[in-house]
């Protein structure tokens, strides 16, 4: 019988770092917005504007919302044990969802499960992207069992932010 190695990916929205010309979100939400239209892959244009974005140096500073989201992965981290991690992001940042499943196959996960920041029903990237990037990837990896820990139950939700609530009341 094969060994399981599990794998988890932690997924962000992804914020633009501080310092990066607006000039450039403009185009790739442009080239994205007409793709997007047209039904169409992304263009060799929009995969470069993406890349630059994504890899544009980032500090604490610059980008508060990737120091968040990698606060927030440590202590995931630390609550699984023993398995394989990464984080990804659906834009703005690096790396990408695909790269981070990647990332784990490589270091030997097989059963990998993807668990997204963004909890509440009715968002693109949560409800639409992060399956769609999902079912593409399965094909290329039928060794790899890729889960999507989608849709949180709101009860959960609700009594965490109750509690969020109480400590400032």
């Amino acid at each position: 019988m094969a060994t399981m190695t599990r794998g988890v990916i932690l997924v962000g929205h992804g914020g633009i770092p501080k310092g990066c010309p607006s000039e450039l979100i403009t185009k790739l939400k442009r080239l994205e917005g007409q793709r997007r239209a047209a039904g169409a892959p992304m263009s060799a244009e929009e995969h470069d504007l993406d890349t630059k974005i994504r890899q544009w140096p980032r500090t604490p500073e610059t980008d508060p919302y990737q120091s968040g989201l990698e606060a927030v992965a440590a202590q995931l981290r630390a609550n699984l044990g023993d398995a394989l991690f990464a984080v990804a992001y659906n834009e703005f940042c690096a790396p990408t969802l695909e790269e981070s499943v990647e990332e784990l196959i490589k270091k030997g996960a097989t059963h990998i499960t993807v668990a997204t920041t963004m909890f509440t029903p009715g968002g693109s990237h949560s409800e639409v992207e992060i399956p769609e990037i999902l079912d593409h990837l399965r094909p290329q990896y039928p060794g790899v069992e890729l889960r999507y820990a989608w849709p949180f139950d709101l009860k959960l939700v609700a009594n965490t932010l109750t509690e969020q609530v109480k400590r400032f009341s």
